[in-house]
């Protein structure tokens, strides 16, 4: 990936840093990998809005990946990178000698023509899958199973990757971008690299109607409401918020408050939290 700027003919174009993907050698997705993806605008099953700010954008297709990398011992070869509108990294098209053809996460290094596999048999480079008890200590990973046979749910943006930094009986501890430690199985499956499209947290939109394609609608803060409808709102005049902490539309505590469980089953596998 690489990034582009455009000549300051307009206000919307005088300080936006866009992608001028040059990694993509596919313009159209494989149609056998796609699937109708509903626009909910941040409604709850019941229709309520659950997540303010969302509806509109562009209409979008989902992109079928493959999470779990379980077909083992079977060479692939990386036929494209694609763009994918739902996620801020790359994908990459794989097709198996059997002539399956795949999505996979698109790691940094990796382009059209290399050769990849999955299982304890693979060799430690980037792409291939394997689990965490066939890897080395040291190795940078992405896309780590949570449970075994699960697919992968860490480390799956942009840019991300987790540190293997050692292995203890059944577990391995792995280091997480946030600088979590933390134990994973060691039957969980990992692929070996970082997420590729490193210079996306680099892209300025430089007008508000990007984040309307991308289906954002506007925010409004709560200082400028009336009281009736948020707890900063009302004062006369440009004032504060009104009171010691802010807080949520509904009274809650926010921006700072920390919102984990303390009794969560999963904490016990966590050896040392996040950075402050």
């Amino acid at each position: 990936m690489g990034l582009k700027r455009n000549r300051p003919t307009s206000p919307g174009t005088r300080f936006r840093i866009a992608d001028d993907y040059s990694d993509i050698t596919k313009n159209y997705p494989e149609k056998s990998l796609l699937a109708g993806k509903k626009q909910k605008s941040g409604r709850d099953w019941r229709g309520f809005v659950s997540m303010r700010h969302r509806g509109g954008g562009n209409k979008k297709h989902y992109r079928i990946i493959d999470f779990v990398r379980n077909k083992d011992n079977v060479a692939a070869k990386v036929v494209a990178i694609e763009y994918d509108p739902n996620r801020n990294c790359r994908i990459a098209l794989i097709e198996y000698t059997d002539n399956v053809r795949n999505y996979i996460l698109a790691p940094l290094g990796v382009g059209v023509g290399d050769a990849i596999m999955s299982g304890v048999e693979a060799d430690i480079k980037p792409g291939n899958a394997l689990p965490l008890s066939a890897i080395p200590v040291g190795t940078t990973v992405h896309n780590v199973e949570i449970d075994p046979g699960r697919g992968g749910k860490l480390a799956r943006s942009a840019g991300a990757g987790l540190s293997l930094l050692a292995k203890e009986g059944n577990y391995a501890i792995v280091k997480m971008p946030s600088g979590e430690q933390r134990m994973i199985l060691i039957t969980c499956r990992a692929t070996v690299g970082q997420v590729g499209n490193l210079d996306h947290k680099n892209l300025i939109m430089g007008k508000a109607g990007k984040k309307r394609h991308l289906g954002r609608r506007p925010e409004v803060r709560g200082v400028v409401m009336n009281p009736c409808d948020h707890p900063h709102g009302g004062g006369e005049g440009k004032s504060g918020i009104g009171r010691e902490h802010p807080v949520t539309p509904w009274g809650k505590p926010t921006l700072g408050k920390k919102t984990r469980k303390p009794r969560l089953r999963s904490n016990r596998f966590i050896l040392s939290r996040r950075k402050k």
